[in-house]
């Protein structure tokens, strides 16, 4: 997996939700077969449904979602989504509303693969322009189906500067 290989060989450790089916579970082997550092997060209950990946370098089981979620942001630099379904997006949202709000000043990739976000992407443009997103928001997703480019931007992303995130009632 291009996206695996990609981060071990720029050193850069995954975190991740801790399972070893899936595109993500994919990912991390990539990682470990390229002697890459990875972490996953995994809530008890879904230990048994999802499949806990037994070769990483450190599996950590907490108790709820929220609590994998806030796990996974206190020990990652920066996120990046591949095509997934709703607990992708909703991991995303999570993250790019916490970065609206100032919670975190991470960057956030979007993993464009054969254009499987093209149609989310549409979207956010119609929110902006309907006046539902500032464009500065929207920037904050970077968005790339090249591994390469999206890293690249990832390292050199920086997040708004004093942006409120909703403007003034008249």
């Amino acid at each position: 997996m291009t996206l695996g290989c990609a981060l071990a060989e720029r050193r850069i450790g995954l975190v991740y939700g801790g399972t070893k089916i899936g595109l993500m579970g994919m990912v991390a082997d990539a990682v470990l077969k390229n002697s890459g550092q990875v972490i996953g997060v995994l809530p008890v209950f879904l230990k048994e449904k999802e499949i806990a990946h037994d070769q990483l370098t450190d599996l950590i089981l907490v108790d709820t979602m929220h609590e994998r979620k806030h796990r996974m942001n206190e020990l990652s630099d920066g996120v990046i989504a591949l095509p997934g379904g709703f607990g992708t997006l909703d991991e995303l949202f999570e993250m790019l509303t916490w970065a609206q709000l100032g919670i975190h000043r991470k960057p956030i990739g979007l993993y464009n693969i054969d254009g499987f976000y093209n149609g989310l992407c549409a979207h956010l443009d119609t929110m902006v322009r309907c006046g539902f997103l500032k464009e500065s928001h929207r920037q904050m997703l970077l968005v790339s189906d090249d591994v390469t480019t999206l890293l690249d931007q990832m390292l050199r992303y920086r997040a708004p500067a004093g942006d409120k995130w909703i403007s003034p009632a008249p």
